[in-house]
């Protein structure tokens, strides 16, 4: 599985995320969201979205472990990626057939989204 993550940049950007190289996500709420943090398992491919003016997916992260012993506050550590080169913004993601009945789309406020291979490669260009 693959997930987006979706961040403010002012709060904490993808160049927060590249200078830490690695972080614990957490400060999610959406039950939705704590539900898919709970369910990552180490290894699997996240995309960082910027939200605010951006709206664009800016990079790429791995999953390093989830201590899900809080199944209420699922802690999540990640490990930078590289910068997505050619940035897909939310009008792009919206104008494709791919992405049609994405929570992306479909829930605009979820901060976890599951994309499937092809809408990471999409928004990757892996």
């Amino acid at each position: 599985m693959n997930y987006l993550l979706k961040t403010e940049p002012t709060v904490y950007s993808f160049s927060n995320l590249e200078r830490d190289k690695t972080t614990i996500w957490d400060g999610v709420t959406n039950p939705a969201a704590v539900k898919h943090l709970r369910e990552m398992k180490p290894g699997e491919r996240l995309v960082i979205y910027h939200t605010g003016d951006e709206k664009s997916a800016v990079g790429t992260a791995t999953v390093v472990s989830v201590d899900a012993a809080d199944p209420k506050i699922p802690q999540v550590k990640i490990r930078v990626g590289k910068s997505i080169g050619e940035q897909k913004t939310l009008v792009e993601i919206k104008s494709q057939k791919l992405f049609a009945d994405s929570p992306l789309v479909r829930q605009g406020r979820l901060s976890v989204v599951p994309l499937s291979d092809a809408q990471y490669k999409f928004l990757t260009g892996e």
